[in-house]
């Protein structure tokens, strides 16, 4: 592989990569705002950005050739991707929360706020990606399937013969229906995280059908993922936080300094960027409501609530969003703001705080989870960490230009919400979001919650950090993809008997093909979006 001796890893600022990195985060920045106001998805266009660095470095021009190191064209995805999240997932649905709420002039520090938070979002992921918490070693299929994609690009041969064959399968698959990424996932990801996931989502397509039981309108999902959620937090500050004898002397125990050795990210290190983080959304939440007025709604005790909720909410948001991401490659976002939205009703915060409070939750965790996706490409790119000083190298350059894609995005957004707005094009999902605010909570909504928590929690504690068996039933009940229990069940039936029954080599191509299914399903997803393959 091209540069894989090569101690010094390409730079974002070179004069044309920063040209390039730009170029494509408007581009990503303009596919993630029409598509989600359109689809009420986001498109993953890593894979996009990764073919697009590879056109270029065929050109004959020196500057483009440079686009052969696989570096670069990692360093291209991450811009693609992180715009594309960036605007669609961060920005443009929060501000549009408050647009149908009817309160225009809260758009513009609900934007504030919101892009503050992406910032925010990003940098804790980078700060604790690699740690015991969320390490690299970690599944992020997407991150996978675009590493593959590339290195494919890069050696050609078996490699990518397969890839090829395993995207043109997920191809095909996607067009009749067939959630390919989630058949893929089951090859790649922890077996008892994605049996769970599994399970929740063959619950929650025949639940209804079968037992007329309506596990979302009755809360069941969102119950379930606040006890597991809970249970989870607890785990991640006892892996993070937890407390153990130091010998006389030491700065860091003995423990800590054996976990350290697996690891770049070391246990202190996640420790104060957590703690930094949570201060961070703190401030963030202080300004928001500041700047959105909300001293005039509000008693100075409901006030301190909401700051201190918020952020609180914020903070959970994102390491529940990013846990699901790494084991399964799906993040609930908008399900798990609206949970974060119900809580802040049955604690009576006025509708012009729920606005404000849904919308800053729903921009934290997206940017988490791509950046996740995105480092984990890298890693795989640069040796799954064999070079310790390139890996952080390169990490911190994917970081920068995920800066940079950011700050594309919320120049972009800001400059097209109001032609968006004006034809009435808004996330689908912010409707949702606003029904919700204007009808109010219902009465035993609260009760439904605490019921169906108590098993999501119990579920989690017997899974263990390492398994999140809570939280990945919980992802599976809140999302309503039709047939992905099947890919998913199916997947992982299919790689029990690969792995007890074949060689080494068959299994290492099963991940190769997996990859495919994953690079097919998104590419498949991103041209239907953009032309309307499939009516």
């Amino acid at each position: 592989m091209e540069n894989e001796q090569e101690k010094r890893h390409p730079k974002t600022f070179e004069p044309f990569a920063f040209i390039l990195i730009v170029a494509t985060s408007i581009l990503g920045a303009i596919i993630g705002m029409q598509i989600v106001t359109s689809l009420g998805v986001t498109p993953n266009t890593a894979i996009i950005g990764a073919l697009v660095a590879m056109l270029i470095a065929r050109i004959p021009i020196n500057w483009f050739l440079r686009y052969k190191s696989v570096h670069r064209q990692n360093l291209v995805q991450t811009a693609i991707s992180s715009a594309t999240f960036g605007a669609a997932n961060s920005l443009l649905i929060p501000i549009g929360i408050p647009y149908l709420m009817g309160t225009p002039d809260l758009i513009v520090p609900m934007l504030l706020g919101a892009a503050l938070a992406m910032f925010a979002d990003a940098t804790i992921l980078y700060k604790i990606f690699d740690s015991k918490l969320f390490p690299a070693s970690g599944t992020w299929a997407p991150g996978v399937a675009t590493a593959e994609s590339i290195k494919a690009g890069d050696k050609g041969g078996k490699r990518a013969g397969l890839l090829g064959i395993g995207a043109l399968i997920g191809v095909v698959g996607s067009y009749l229906s067939i959630p390919m990424s989630a058949f893929g996932v089951a090859f790649i990801g922890n077996i008892w995280a994605l049996g769970m996931f599994g399970v929740g989502l063959l619950i929650r397509q025949y639940s209804m059908p079968l037992f007329q039981i309506d596990v979302n309108a009755l809360y069941i999902a969102h119950g379930v993922m606040i006890g597991a959620g809970i249970v989870a937090l607890v785990q991640a500050a006892i892996l993070v936080f937890g407390v153990s004898v130091k010998k006389k002397g030491d700065t860091a125990t003995r423990s800590e300094k054996a976990s350290d050795a697996e690891y770049t990210r070391p246990i202190a290190e996640a420790r104060r960027t957590l703690g930094l983080g949570f201060i961070a959304y703190l401030v963030i939440s202080l300004l928001i409501a500041i700047i959105g007025g909300l001293v005039t709604h509000m008693s100075a005790g409901m006030l301190i609530g909401f700051i201190v909720f918020a952020a609180f909410a914020a903070f959970v948001h994102e390491i529940i969003v990013g846990i699901a991401a790494m084991h399964s490659g799906w993040f609930p976002a908008f399900a798990v703001a609206f949970i974060t939205l119900l809580g802040g009703m049955m604690i009576g915060f006025p509708p012009v705080a729920l606005a404000l409070l849904a919308g800053f939750s729903a921009a934290t965790g997206p940017a988490f989870a791509d950046m996740g996706f995105d480092l984990k490409t890298g890693y795989i790119l640069r040796g799954n960490g064999k070079d310790k000083e390139l890996e952080r190298e390169g990490r911190k350059q994917q970081y920068i230009t995920a800066l940079i894609a950011f700050a594309v995005a919320l120049v972009t957004v800001a400059l097209a919400y109001p032609s968006y707005f004006a034809q009435n094009l808004v996330p689908p999902i912010d409707k949702v979001y606003v029904s919700t605010i204007q009808a109010g909570a219902t009465p035993g909504v609260a009760n439904q919650l605490l019921l169906w928590a108590i098993p999501g929690a119990i579920l989690q504690l017997i899974g263990g950090s390492k398994r999140q068996l809570g939280v990945m039933f919980a992802t599976g009940l809140l999302i309503a993809t039709a047939n992905a229990c099947w890919a998913v069940l199916v997947g992982i039936a299919i790689r029990f008997l690969v792995t007890r029954f074949a060689k080494q080599e068959a299994v290492a191509s099963m991940t190769i093909l997996a990859a495919g299914f994953i690079t097919g399903d998104a590419l498949y997803n991103f041209f239907n979006s953009v032309f309307k393959l499939k009516k």
